[in-house]
């Protein structure tokens, strides 16, 4: 009887042992706790650094969607205040071969003018001349005339250009543009011959206008008021 209540004895305490050796876990932390939200107006880090610890960017609201300017419709400011309105002859000449290709010709209004814009190849303008003449115009080959819109007639002569490429071929496809604007209603290209090319702008009056010089690419502008 007493060796039963011993070996007893002696169980319980090896079981007491037990548990007290044994490693109690931490608890542990759920993984689907939903992450905070991000401040009003804010983007998340994205890309690589997405593994990164959570930034947040704040935005600038008031410069959200507005649009770079280009440099056609808002040119170097420098340029646009040296160059002064007027309804005289505007004249660069530059003689330098070889003749400087014209690539294209487009138009487009402002709140005050109408502009024009010649783009050319390489990294400089030929020479040029501007300024109104009398109507009727005539083509440079046949000498025939060329009827243009409007009340006046503003030339625009290059000199050293070409208006094609070596296989003779046009480089602005179109001869006779009508963008219908306040002040630019047609223009005409009447020569591309001898290294000179010229387009004939009409215009609903003898209205003043300027001359810009653009880079990359490079363009000769002129804008004509309304």
């Amino acid at each position: 009887m007493r060796l039963r209540q011993g070996l007893y004895v002696l169980g319980v305490a090896v079981g007491l042992l037990g548990q007290g050796c044994q490693k109690q876990e931490p608890q542990s932390v759920p993984m689907d706790v939903p992450a905070a939200n991000p401040p009003a107006n804010t983007l998340p880090r994205e890309g690589p650094a997405a593994t990164a610890p959570v930034v947040h960017q704040v935005l600038d609201v008031k410069d959200a969607g507005k649009p770079a300017p280009t440099t056609e419709a808002a040119p170097d400011s420098g340029s646009a205040a040296d160059a002064a309105w007027t309804t005289a002859t505007v004249e660069r000449p530059r003689g330098e071969p070889p003749s400087i290709t014209l690539r294209s010709v487009r138009t487009g209004t402002h709140a005050d003018y109408d502009r024009t814009v010649f783009e050319f190849d390489g990294p400089r303008l030929p020479g040029y001349q501007l300024g109104y003449v009398k109507t009727p115009v005539q083509q440079c080959g046949s000498g025939n005339d060329v009827k243009t819109p409007g009340e006046a007639a503003l030339e625009v002569r290059f000199t050293l250009a070409r208006a094609h490429d070596d296989q003779g071929q046009a480089t602005v496809a179109q001869r006779s543009l009508k963008p219908a604007l306040p002040t630019l209603l047609g223009l005409e290209r009447v020569c591309d011959f001898e290294g000179e090319v010229t387009w004939v702008l009409g215009t609903a009056r003898r209205a003043p206008f300027r001359v810009l010089e653009l880079k990359d690419p490079t363009r000769l502008v002129l804008d004509v008021q309304h």
